[in-house]
């Protein structure tokens, strides 16, 4: 009788990548026999398939609101200058933080490269873009690439290994980086690229800084909140509560959180449908069945979290969450059974 109101629910909630519904999946086993733990996946979309579907293989209810969508920034004359700079060798490494980074920043090399070849007269006048992809490019110093993820979108070019190979850390985070020994060296009066998105964690920024590393930064996107997440969670939660009213059960809902903000924009529409909810009820007012329950709280979920500078964010508000060290499927799920 359970598995078939849940899969009712999750019927209820599945949507096209168009929908402003939260897209939920499942299987129709949980890992105890019992009603399948929900967990929320906020990574954006590009980034949430392989969490998802490892969770759901195992039993979980996975439903997808993302909390970050990643917007290209224009490419600036600076940010050209930066290129020029690292492929002239005057930079000891170059780090790419996320996939996003590494595809945007490969796109810009292949072109200067491409564009060094047409001054010369060396390149093919037939299918630019086919030769631009096709251009090798010759690393001018230590690439470091922050996570699988972000290594595999390297191999989209065809980069000359010969002098330099693409490093990864053993921690796919700041700490990890720190303690790499491309990293470890760098001495005052070096200087250090890296290819990212707009904010983040500044932890090895600020470490390598207060060592006397010069840092220069190229922030190819940045990222927002997506415009449907609102409604996204406020669906979810109606559907939440209309299950819960047959199929109790103590078990929190898990939120898998990747960055600080992320996670503020997690609090910000929480906190946001809790006040909407608690309005008087209007005759006319799409969500008069959920306000027959109590709104959701930051505290009525578990979270899975991303190194020390979010858990500290999360402990700061008495909220229970599981830290990890790298956004891996096996370790999230490891946390979290």
């Amino acid at each position: 009788m359970i598995q078939s109101i849940l899969q009712a629910f999750c019927r209820g909630t599945s949507m096209s990548s168009t929908s402003t519904k939260a897209r939920s999946t499942h299987t129709n086993q949980s890992t105890d026999g019992s009603v399948p733990k929900i967990v929320i996946n906020t990574r954006p979309i590009a980034r949430a398939a392989p969490l998802t579907n490892h969770l759901q293989a195992v039993g979980f209810t996975v439903v997808e609101i993302p909390m970050l969508t990643l917007q290209p920034r224009p490419t600036t004359d600076n940010d050209l200058a930066l290129m020029r700079a690292w492929l002239a060798g005057e930079y000891k490494a170059l780090v790419i933080i996320s996939p996003t980074a590494a595809t945007s920043g490969l796109n810009v090399w292949q072109s200067l490269v491409h564009s060094e070849h047409d001054d010369s007269g060396d390149a093919q006048p037939d299918n630019k873009a086919a030769n631009i992809a096709s251009e090798v490019l010759v690393a001018p110093s230590q690439i470091i690439a922050v996570g699988q993820a972000t290594a595999a979108a390297l191999t989209q070019a065809n980069i000359d290994a010969a002098n330099y190979q693409v490093r990864q850390p053993e921690v796919a985070n700041n700490e990890g980086m720190l303690a790499m020994p491309e990293i470890n060296r760098l001495q005052a009066g070096d200087k250090l690229l890296i290819w990212r998105g707009l904010g983040g964690r500044r932890l090895l920024v600020d470490t390598l800084q207060a060592r006397g590393v010069h840092i220069d930064s190229i922030a190819w996107y940045e990222r927002s909140m997506p415009t449907e997440a609102m409604t996204q969670y406020q669906q979810w939660q109606q559907d939440f509560h209309s299950y819960h009213k047959i199929a109790d059960t103590a078990k929190k809902p898990i939120v898998v959180v990747s960055s600080g903000a992320a996670f503020e924009h997690w609090t910000s529409i929480v906190q946001g449908v809790r006040e909407k909810m608690s309005e008087p009820k209007r005759s006319n007012d799409t969500v008069n069945d959920a306000r027959d329950s109590l709104p959701l709280t930051l505290a009525d979920f578990s979270y899975v979290v991303l190194g020390e500078r979010l858990a500290n964010m999360v402990a700061a508000q008495r909220l229970s969450y599981w830290r990890v060290e790298d956004l891996a499927p096996d370790t999230i799920l490891s946390a979290i059974t």
